[in-house]
């Protein structure tokens, strides 16, 4: 059967492959292929480049040219290639190298024949070093960078956006709705008014600080041979420092360099972004649960689409599926997320292949991520507040007030504040009237007795808005 997004077994590629394609030319296949391919030649470059390795020239800026155009110009056919080569070497990584080898051979020149430069020498004198791809090099010295540069683009170029976008978005409603009354409910029961903004603005500070630690997690690699001790490298050219060497080739590529490792780079720095992305689709939960029980409370309304239909057999329903997928969803990339950050840091003695069979579905987790988000993102766009039915809830439950007024009595002295209003109010229906009647019982000044009268419901919302406001 044809691959397509409706044969694609996973909805990732199938039924959300719009939601999804941008992440394709990173976590595919094809992605890691061309992240092998940059790392195999910025190696090869960086060899050229060191003085101490006097068996490969310096690159002339038509060489680097060449060789950069491999990566830039990397295609499908190209990838095509690789696997083909891998069906006879049954090895990934030996297989980017045999390509890169043919690149810059006389007998596979078509990229050259094709480009404006003048190849011959340039082709003639890559070719005579050829040996020197993958020089030195076990296949998770390419694998670890390759990775890590991909997980680098998607958080940089995916995540971080997808996030920013969402806390822009909830922060402008926080704002919006600062100073909008909300009847509060703890343990789903009526408590202190709120704001509406200010909820909002507990999830933005939320994100905000998770967003911020994943911005900042470093994603470290290695490159330094079979156990990690530079023995192939030493025997070679016991002469240099391979260790500064190392350091330098791998922050080169915009990683940050990890000096111990056993034959894998260990993969803590993996965990710690995945634990944090755990933890920020987490607080997203929460925040989809808590926007799906307002809109059941009628707090807000969903902007009808004409359309659209929200049950097969009920024409009234406006579901907030938008707010349950971006939940499914999240909860899918947490559990894939969960088992990569508790595996990747485990490997037998210096290496077992646990880590390569798992790595491939990196991009799985950041897939359901960035569905979730931009569902949520869709799904506030069309909220709309009620405010008359805010205002019903809190007209309704004035017995929240039990709370400032028994304070007052204690700043006063009234012995078994608590109580008096325990009694008052528990399991009764409180009104304006019952609680004038209330507080003009009580030895209080005058004055205190009019400043209480003067609170409502729709008053009592302590600095909620102005937390809402410095969001």
């Amino acid at each position: 059967m044809e691959l397509s997004s409706l044969t694609a077994i996973s909805p990732i590629d199938g039924r959300y492959s719009a939601k999804t394609k941008i992440l394709r030319a990173i976590f595919s296949e094809f992605g890691l292929m061309r992240y092998r391919v940059l790392v195999e030649i910025a190696w090869l470059k960086a060899l050229a480049h060191e003085p101490q390795i006097t068996e490969i020239p310096e690159f002339s800026s038509q060489s680097i040219q060449f060789l950069d155009g491999i990566i830039d110009n990397f295609s499908l056919e190209d990838a095509y290639r690789i696997k083909a080569l891998e069906k006879i070497t049954n090895h990934d990584v030996k297989a980017v190298e045999y390509f890169l080898k043919e690149q810059i051979t006389k007998e596979q020149n078509s990229r050259l024949q094709n480009s404006k430069i003048q190849h011959s020498k340039e082709q003639e004198s890559l070719a005579n070093i050829s040996e020197f791809i993958h020089f030195a090099c076990t296949s998770e010295d390419i694998n670890n960078l390759a990775y890590a540069l991909m997980l680098q683009e998607g958080r940089n170029r995916i995540l971080l956006p997808h996030i920013e976008t969402l806390i822009t978005n909830l922060r402008t409603l926080a704002h919006s709705h600062a100073e909008c009354p909300m009847l509060a409910r703890t343990h789903g029961q009526p408590a202190s008014p709120t704001t509406l903004g200010k909820e909002l603005a507990n999830f933005v500070y939320r994100l905000q600080r998770q967003h911020n630690i994943i911005a900042n997690i470093q994603i470290l690699g290695k490159i330094n041979g079979a156990v990690g001790n530079y023995n192939a490298h030493l025997c070679a050219y016991p002469e240099l420092n391979w260790p500064k060497f190392a350091q330098r080739f791998v922050t080169d590529l915009g990683l940050d360099w990890n000096p111990y490792t056993t034959q894998i780079e260990p993969h803590d720095s993996f965990a710690e972004l995945f634990q944090a992305l755990i933890r920020i689709n987490t607080i997203l939960i929460d925040m989809c649960q808590d926007i799906w029980g307002y809109i059941s409370l009628g707090y807000f309304k969903q902007r009808v689409i004409a359309d659209e239909v929200g049950s097969s057999t009920m024409p009234h329903k406006v579901n907030p599926i938008d707010f349950e997928n971006a939940e499914g969803n999240l909860g899918l990339a947490n559990a894939i997320l969960n088992h990569l950050a508790a595996k990747l840091p485990i490997s037998r003695w210096q290496r077992d292949l646990t880590d390569s069979t798992v790595l491939r579905n990196l991009g799985i987790g950041i897939a359901h991520t960035s569905i979730a988000i931009q569902s949520i993102i869709k799904g506030l766009g069309r909220l709309e507040v009620d405010a008359n039915r805010l205002d019903q809830d809190l007209a309704a439950n004035w017995e929240v007030l039990a709370e400032p007024i028994q304070t007052v009595m204690r700043r006063y002295g009234i012995k078994e504040s608590y109580e008096k209003l325990k009694a008052f109010t528990r399991g009764q229906h409180i009104d304006t009237i019952s609680i004038e009647r209330f507080i003009d019982s009580l030895e209080l000044p005058e004055i205190v007795k009019e400043q209480l009268k003067a609170i409502t419901p729709k008053r009592y919302i302590g600095n909620a808005p102005e937390q809402a406001k410095n969001i």
